[in-house]
């Protein structure tokens, strides 16, 4: 298992490299030691990975950082070629509808988190990287079950010239191939991928996990953090929570 997780980082790195993609990874501002080192001597060895939602090269992105069980929804699998990809790289399918399949979800995610990072999306969708959708918070569930700590990340994509880029959104009703196509004639494109500090999941319930996750994404981001769609009350609150946060 330990060899093919290695083969998985492996795999993403050449894949980020041969579409012109590269990653920079920082940890609070500062180049991260070792840059694409082992993240066993960094980071806990076990943990729930939180990161924002832009594309389908996400997943690649964090696994050539740390190799991880991603959980995803059940229409993944049915995607071209990523769908066969996911398939075969310990992807837990998230099948919705049903009380049942959603404690097959737990279970699943609870087993692999006694030996390996189990990253997850929380906004249960992509966006075009200019803002942070409300997490759904039973997803961190699984991390005060394990006893596992939660692991924040929040990742950007950019241009040759350091500008937000939009070429590998995978939003609204972009195919596939026109997303490739998009980012195959960006060139120069790079990974901003920030990690931010572990956070105890003994200390929170799940709700204040998943509003914290969020807005420290967010705010690490330079973005909108939206608690609820369309509710202008709520996001005022989040408006509040970030200018605070900001003259701390």
């Amino acid at each position: 298992m330990r060899f093919r997780r290695a083969l998985k980082r492996r795999w993403s790195r050449q894949l980020l490299e041969t579409l012109g993609i590269r990653l920079k990874v920082s940890a609070r501002g500062t180049a991260w030691p070792g840059h694409l080192g082992d993240m066993r001597t960094a980071w806990p060895a076990r943990g729930l990975v939180v990161c924002n939602h832009i594309s389908w090269l996400d997943i690649y992105v964090i696994n050539a950082l740390t190799p991880a069980a991603f959980v995803a929804k059940d229409d993944v699998q049915h995607w071209p070629l990523i769908g066969w990809l996911c398939a075969h790289t310990e992807t837990i399918f998230l099948a919705r509808g049903s009380r049942a399949a959603a404690q097959r979800t737990r279970e699943a995610m609870l087993e692999h988190l006694d030996d390996v990072h189990v990253a997850v999306f929380p906004e249960g969708t992509t966006t075009g990287g200019d803002r942070v959708l409300s997490f759904h918070a039973a997803l961190f569930q699984s991390a005060i079950d394990a006893g596992v700590p939660v692991l924040p990340l929040a990742l950007r994509y950019a241009d040759a010239n350091g500008n937000p880029s939009r070429a590998p959104a995978y939003d609204g009703d972009i195919t596939m191939w026109q997303c490739l196509r998009t980012i195959a004639q960006s060139g120069g494109l790079k990974a901003d991928l920030r990690v931010l500090e572990a956070i105890d999941s003994a200390a929170l319930n799940r709700r204040d996990l998943s509003r914290h996750c969020q807005e420290s994404i967010a705010w690490h981001l330079g973005q909108r953090s939206f608690s609820f769609r369309g509710d202008p009350a709520a996001e005022a609150d989040i408006a509040d929570a970030e200018v605070q946060a900001a003259t701390r």
